[in-house]
């Protein structure tokens, strides 16, 4: 019997942990990984969905890592059953190298999949091991999820009409900070957008090279506005969302031509790039009264020093509530920090940057 009486048994804190995957070779490998991490432990494996569900009836695990493309039942499918019948927190292993895994791993994200990590395209034991960091993070992330705050996305894609480009050069910007939940995040709130905005929406979402098209693409089918993985040197446009591209940090570049995207390959910031700080300084010096920082779910405080800028400049700062953020980590400190002129949950986020954008030219207007 456990107990935290001096000198008797000390209970077990580690998170319990399901390795699911359909190579016996990987589910051995990512199990030893795990056992060499001080506060997991592995409590079994499962070779394809079926066995999965079982062994999570069985184990009751706190986390399960699962392989997207198995036999019998997916990984999607896996997940989906998971999280409407027994939340707990997932952590998808995704291959990466073709566009059909992008999308699933994508699709998993949005249907509640805590974070992700690239397997190698040779899955032997050197390979893994090499991925051993990131699987800590991810794992990490996991084991602070707020599950309430991860409901089943249930929005399918639209049947979009043709937007034809803007001419006009933005005057009026909101720049979002994302990181572990954020797609699932930015899947709800970038939608929610409306033309009404008459901004430019400029977005950082942690994530590696390869993903992001993909995230672009997806809410671009979602969404009344235009969305595209941005691009050097591109003009930014009003009612148009820019997403950064993995491993490229990105900020706008202002002058009496408009603004314009900017992409490089400076060190990460915060150990992440792309890094939201530097976004949102880049807006809060090109937009000023105009801009609306947004921070949403993620670990660390990338976006805090950021937002405070945006807050100096005159600018409207957004910050996620608990309540509906997968990982209060990045709204936490955000609102730390630079504090926030609205506080609201997920559903509430886009209408919130419309209002403050909206107030900002009334302002304007009648003076």
């Amino acid at each position: 019997m456990s107990s935290d009486a001096p000198g008797g048994p000390r209970r077990d804190t580690r998170k319990t942990v399901l390795v699911v995957d359909d190579s016996a070779l990987i589910r051995t490998v990512v199990a030893e990984v795990i056992g060499g991490f001080a506060e997991f432990v592995v409590v079994g494996t499962a070779r394809d969905g079926v066995e999965a569900l079982a062994q999570i009836h069985a184990l009751d695990p706190d986390i399960v890592t699962l392989d997207i493309e198995m036999p019998e039942l997916d990984g999607l499918a896996t997940l989906g059953y998971v999280m409407s019948e027994t939340p707990r927190a997932v952590v998808m292993l995704s291959g990466a190298e073709s566009r059909g895994t992008v999308d699933l791993t994508l699709r998993a994200l949005e249907l509640g999949a805590v974070d992700f990590v690239r397997k190698p395209a040779a899955a032997g034991t050197q390979q893994i091991l090499r991925v051993a960091d990131r699987l800590h993070e991810a794992l990490r992330a996991a084991a602070v999820v707020n599950l309430r705050g991860v409901p089943l996305l249930v929005r399918a894609p639209r049947a979009k009409r043709r937007v034809t480009p803007d001419p006009r050069n933005a005057t009026a910007a909101v720049a979002i900070a994302a990181s572990t939940g954020g797609p699932r995040a930015l899947a709800e709130v970038v939608p929610a957008f409306t033309r009404e905005l008459d901004a430019a929406v400029l977005i950082v979402q942690h994530m590696p090279p390869g993903f992001t098209d993909g995230l672009a693409r997806r809410l671009d089918e979602m969404s009344a506005l235009a969305v595209s993985e941005a691009r050097d040197g591109e003009r930014v446009a009003p009612n148009h969302a820019y997403v950064a591209p993995g491993g490229r940090h990105m900020v706008v570049k202002a002058d009496a031509d408009g603004a314009r995207i900017a992409l490089d390959d400076a060190p990460p910031v915060w150990g992440v790039r792309p890094a939201a700080d530097l976004l949102f300084r880049s807006v809060a010096a090109g937009f000023g009264v105009s801009a609306v920082g947004i921070v949403l779910t993620g670990m660390g405080k990338d976006g805090s020093a950021g937002l405070a800028a945006i807050r100096e400049a005159g600018g409207g700062a957004i910050v996620q509530d608990e309540a509906t953020a997968t990982i209060y980590g990045m709204p936490h400190a955000a609102l730390e920090t630079a504090g926030a002129d609205r506080v609201a949950p997920l559903a509430l986020v886009a209408a919130a940057a419309t209002e403050l954008l909206a107030a900002h030219r009334a302002v304007r207007s009648a003076r």
